[in-house]
């Protein structure tokens, strides 16, 4: 495993499975090297280049191809054995390769740039089987392959005269990306949706203290719909606290005080007259009255 990490490039299976790649990558490498004639015809290198070379061939092969090639010291005899052995896959690949061109579309894609990347695949097999695919080509997949709902921006782009692939992809990411950004701009409000109002700061504030603390609630455990106005609003009527109903010699009476009849020396909370009331009080037979106006009484019975 420790000599799997100094690999500069994948080293190459029995099975013959990367062997296009493979090929391509040992040439890049024994040229950088200096070393790309020890696998020409009539080479003329030393034994030192010979044998460099055939190490680091050698150290890019399968432990399994080591084996059946351990006798093989040139370089040169190895490359043509191995390409023998392993040539014909081009064969093999190129059928496969060319189908998957042929039904290659971009409107099976959800994204640009995966389709980029199968094109790119594809193409490369192509090359390495001896088949070259120009820009022309790449090009005319892409418009041909749009889809039926954007006639016109395919159109559009035939328009703008591209000349190389990268040019058109690097079009339609830009505009895969605006796409985007507006559909999530409507989605978050769509059209005819009006904006959410502004929070108010006070109301916020009250809010993050939590229920029951906010203006206008009282912090006492007093319940009713009026009993903070009978409280504050009526003068003259004893709210005291609520009586215990099973308290012995309590009569029911006794629960409610009466307020002073009309004419007392009570004002009014609203005008400040006398003998009249605009509010609803406690009756003391426990009913609700309803004082409609100014001195008009009316009992809800």
């Amino acid at each position: 495993m420790a000599n799997l990490t100094k690999l500069e490039f994948v080293a190459l299976d029995i099975s013959g499975k990367n062997y296009l790649s493979w090929v391509l990558d040992a040439e890049i490498h024994l040229d950088a090297m200096g070393l790309g004639d020890t696998i020409k015809e009539n080479n003329k290198t030393s034994n030192q280049e010979n044998a460099k070379a055939m190490i680091f061939l050698r150290h890019h092969l399968d432990e399994d191809l080591k084996i059946e090639y351990l006798t093989i010291k040139n370089p040169l005899v190895l490359w043509k054995n191995l390409k023998e052995r392993y040539d014909h896959l081009k064969m093999v690949f190129l059928p496969k390769a060319r189908h998957e061109w042929i039904n290659l579309r971009l409107q099976d894609f959800k994204s640009v740039m995966k389709y980029n990347s199968e094109m790119f695949r594809i193409t490369s097999i192509l090359t390495l089987c001896g088949e070259k695919i120009s820009d022309y080509d790449k090009l005319e997949k892409t418009f041909s392959t749009f889809h039926a709902s954007n006639v016109l921006l395919q159109q559009q782009y035939r328009e703008k005269g591209f000349t190389k692939n990268c040019d058109l992809i690097a079009h339609l990411l830009v505009a895969e990306q605006n796409n985007d950004l507006l559909m999530k701009n409507h989605k978050n409000r769509p059209t005819g949706v009006a904006p959410l109002p502004e929070v108010n700061e006070v109301y916020a504030h009250y809010s993050r203290r939590g229920k029951g603390h906010g203006p206008g609630r009282g912090h006492d455990n007093s319940r009713g719909r009026y009993n903070g106005q009978r409280r504050n609003y009526f003068p003259g009527v004893n709210h005291s606290s609520k009586k215990n109903h099973h308290q012995k010699g309590k009569k029911k009476d006794d629960r409610h005080e009466v307020p002073e009849a009309r004419g007392s020396e009570n004002k009014c909370y609203r005008c400040g007259g006398s003998g009249h009331w605009s509010h609803f009080f406690e009756h003391p037979e426990g009913k609700i009255n309803h004082l409609i106006g100014h001195g008009s009484v009316v009992r809800d019975d």
